[in-house]
C-alpha cells in the first residue's frame, strides 16, 4: 500500500509540472494584454484631450485674452504631456493639423455665395509600446479631429 501512494506522488508532480508553466503563462499574457489595452485606451484619450484643448485656444480665444493661439507645443505641454502617465515620453509623438487655419471659421464661394465653414482640428498621437513580456516594440496609435469652436 505505500509503494502505490508514492507512485501517485510521482503523477501528481509530473502533472504540475505540464500545467503549472502554461497556467503562468496564461496569466503573464493575460496581465500584458492588459496593460495594452490600457494603454491604448490611454492614448484614445490623449488625443481626444489635446484636440478638445486645441479646438478651444484658437483666434478668438487669443483676441478675447490677449493671449497666443495654440501652437502644436501648447498642446503637447497642456494636453498630452500632463496625461501621459505611465508612458515613456522619449517613445510618444505626436501632430496637429488644421484644415485651414486655427480660426473657428472660414469663409468659402459655393454657389457664387460666400458661406461659412467651420475649421477642425486633428491630433494623432503615436506610441511605440515595448511590452512588458520583451516581444517587440508595438506601434499603437489614436487620433480625433474636433470642430474649433473659440
Amino acid at each position: 500500500m505505500g509503494l502505490r501512494r508514492n507512485a501517485r506522488r510521482g503523477a501528481t508532480l509530473v502533472e504540475f509540472a505540464i500545467v503549472a508553466p502554461l497556467t503562468f503563462l496564461l496569466v503573464i499574457g493575460l496581465l500584458v494584454g492588459g496593460l495594452g489595452i490600457l494603454h491604448t485606451q490611454q492614448l484614445a484619450m490623449l488625443a481626444r484631450e489635446s484636440s478638445r484643448w486645441a479646438s478651444v485656444h484658437g483666434t478668438e480665444y487669443a483676441a478675447a485674452t490677449g493671449k497666443t493661439a495654440a501652437t502644436p507645443q501648447d498642446i503637447y505641454d497642456h494636453a498630452i504631456k500632463p496625461y501621459a502617465v505611465g508612458l515613456d515620453s522619449s517613445h510618444l509623438t505626436y501632430s496637429v493639423t488644421w484644415n485651414t487655419s486655427n480660426s473657428p471659421a472660414h469663409s468659402e464661394t459655393v454657389d457664387g455665395k460666400s458661406v461659412r465653414v467651420s475649421n477642425t482640428v486633428t491630433v494623432q498621437v503615436n506610441y511605440n509600446w515595448i511590452p512588458e513580456a520583451y516581444l517587440g516594440g508595438i506601434n499603437l496609435s489614436s487620433s480625433s479631429t474636433s470642430v474649433m469652436s473659440y
